[in-house]
């Protein structure tokens, strides 16, 4: 007796190397986009975290020069003496310090850029008008090295304008003596003590200072 044969198994067509070459190169693509999408997003990310940063430090530092602006000392309590000076990359002015239960003390302080960082210094607090003296001195030809507290860096600079005489200048040092009176063409007279202050940081990388505006002494 013949033995029952058994159906032929149905032919299984695999992939073929072109096909499978063709589908590891899609594979290939997407994954490369991907990764590409993926590292653009990282880059933005971090790129936006680090302004941030930088604007976060830069309203720390306007933060800290606006209150020490609020507090500049008026003319008439130093006797003449300067309480503000401008220039490039730089700011000293004299300020009130007031604590409590003790009577309003001086304080001289300064804004340098060094190195690109903004950088803050305060000198020690006094009531005697010949050791103000010597501390302005020591401020404003930058005899005074320590005690500084760096407030921001990455910066190419800074500029500085104040508000005096109807209009926008650049350096200046004001005392009573040197910003009191000057004749005008009406023949009125006006004090050249600037009330106001523009203070723009320059950040590196950015075309576009940082500027703010200060009034010097409280409103």
């Amino acid at each position: 007796m013949r033995r029952p044969l058994h159906p032929r198994a149905p032919h299984r067509r695999g992939f073929t190397l072109v096909e499978l070459l063709v589908a590891i190169s899609i594979l290939a693509i997407v994954a490369v986009l991907g990764w590409r999408g993926l590292d653009g997003i990282v880059r933005a990310r971090s790129t936006l975290a680090e302004q941030m940063e930088t604007t976060r430090g830069m309203q720390l530092a306007f933060a800290q020069l606006q209150s020490d602006c609020e507090h500049i000392v008026e003319p008439g309590t130093i006797n003449q003496r300067p309480r503000l000076l401008t220039g490039s990359d730089r700011i000293t002015m004299v300020r009130e310090v007031f604590t409590e239960n003790q009577p309003a003390r001086l304080q001289v302080v300064s804004y340098r850029i060094l190195d690109g960082t903004l950088v803050r210094r305060e000198s020690n607090l006094t009531r005697d008008l010949a050791q103000l003296d010597a501390l302005w001195q020591a401020a404003s030809t930058d005899a005074d090295t320590g005690g500084g507290v760096a407030l921001q860096g990455g910066l190419t600079g800074m500029q500085v304008l104040v508000w005096q005489n109807g209009g926008w200048r650049q350096a200046v040092t004001t005392s009573n003596a040197n910003a009191a009176l000057v004749q005008q063409s009406t023949g009125t007279t006006q004090s050249l003590d600037p009330t106001g202050m523009q203070v723009a940081l320059v950040q590196q990388g950015q075309e576009v200072p940082l500027s703010k505006f200060f009034l010097l002494g409280e409103p």
